[in-house]
């Protein structure tokens, strides 16, 4: 008989703002929006979604469907999520 496999979830290994950091830092290399959004919301059940949703103003289930594999959050929502995460989005020149 074949082992039995459980889902893994990245969000239970996200236990410091060093991991949540490194672990968005590398879905924004993707440079694939989807991939983004879909990462913002493990980061925000990491944290804890009822937490994101009282500090955003947005629901619950909101966040849900805006941060999942399919979902396509407006630029304000993810703003407003990454503020309540303490992630900071900035800029810099692009290097060759």
């Amino acid at each position: 008989m074949g082992e039995k496999l459980t889902a893994y979830d990245p969000a239970e290994d996200l236990l410091s703002d060093e991991a949540i950091a490194v672990f968005m830092e590398e879905a924004f290399k993707t440079e694939d929006a989807g991939y983004i959004a879909h990462a913002l919301g493990i980061v925000a059940r990491a944290k804890g979604m009822t937490q994101i949703a009282n500090e955003t103003g947005l629901s619950r289930e909101q966040l849900y469907r805006s941060f999942s594999a399919n979902g396509n959050p407006t630029l304000k929502t993810t703003i407003a999520v990454m503020k309540a995460l303490g992630i900071e989005l900035t800029a810099k020149p692009h290097i060759q």
